[in-house]
């Protein structure tokens, strides 16, 4: 997958690399994603860009940690060849202030919850979601537990057995 990433009102860090690295650990335990034509936007942002994109597109006028838009159904992503031009799968968008935020009262590394965040929102890029039912949000829990160990970063739901 090829990611557009735009880093703005962040911190000195290296955004674009762990966003790669979030996404190539995503390829690997959601196997949809690895599709060489897929392309990726993934903007770095303000709480206030957040809020902005969360009022203007889902009706709610407040920040949030991360923001996905996908530009294919899961049944579009799933039966994409591998062969052919460029598909974008989709938009991502994570607030600064809140990730920062969730890190410190979560005590984990501001890089840990922001790559948590990336493989959250390419999952949903792929047509998962968590609000649908209990199954479904174990079933997304694991992938990103799998895909954040693949990258050395701990389970960041704790002690639940999933």
């Amino acid at each position: 997958m090829d990611l557009d990433i735009d880093i703005e009102g962040w911190p000195p860090g290296e955004w674009e690399d762990l966003a790669s690295r979030a996404a190539d650990a995503a390829a690997k335990v959601a196997p949809e994603l690895a599709n060489s034509r897929l392309t990726t936007s993934v903007l770095f942002t303000t709480d206030q860009e957040l809020q902005a994109l969360n009022r203007d597109w889902r009706a709610k006028d407040k920040p949030t940690n991360v923001l996905s838009f996908p530009m294919l159904t899961r049944e579009e992503l799933l039966a994409l060849a591998p062969d052919g031009g460029p598909e974008m799968l989709g938009d991502l968008a994570l607030a600064c202030e809140t990730c920062m935020r969730e890190a410190a009262e979560k005590s984990i590394p501001l890089d840990h919850h922001a790559a948590h965040l990336v493989i959250h929102g390419l999952l949903h890029l792929t047509g998962l979601d968590h609000e649908i039912s209990t199954a479904d949000a174990e079933a997304m829990e694991a992938l990103e537990i799998a895909a954040l160990a693949i990258m050395g970063i701990a389970d960041p739901y704790g002690d639940r057995n999933i």
